[in-house]
């Protein structure tokens, strides 16, 4: 069995900084990418970043410049710094991991975190 639990949201002022954390734990035998959602109250779940295990990254247009994607792939952690944030950043934000969990199988299953609510307000 396999977990992400997500940290880190709160309630912050526009212009503020956050910081959220994802550890991975349990059967897993390798992470291929992790990544960050968010889902607003109302609209669809969207990307907002993601990190291959070699560090290559990918950010939605919306927070490129503001937010930083990296991750500590000994502890299984992906990290989101989240500055200069919005009232338009206010959502749900989620943990997503691409998660082998044996070495006799070479397939690759998505695990979600519980979420963490981020409130910016103006």
């Amino acid at each position: 069995q396999v977990q992400l639990v997500e940290s880190g949201g709160a309630l912050v002022q526009a212009g503020g900084s956050l910081r959220l954390s994802c550890a991975a734990s349990g059967s897993i035998f390798s992470i291929n990418v992790m990544g960050w959602y968010r889902q607003a109250p109302g609209k669809q779940r969207e990307l907002v970043a993601a990190i291959t295990s070699g560090g290559t990254t990918n950010y939605a247009d919306s927070v490129k410049g503001r937010f930083t994607i990296s991750r500590d792939n000994a502890k299984n952690v992906v990290y989101l710094q989240m500055n200069s944030l919005k009232p338009e950043d206010t959502a749900v934000y989620y943990c997503n991991a691409d998660i082998r969990t044996s070495s006799w199988s070479p397939f690759h299953y998505t695990y979600w975190g519980q979420g963490t609510q981020v409130t910016v307000s103006s």
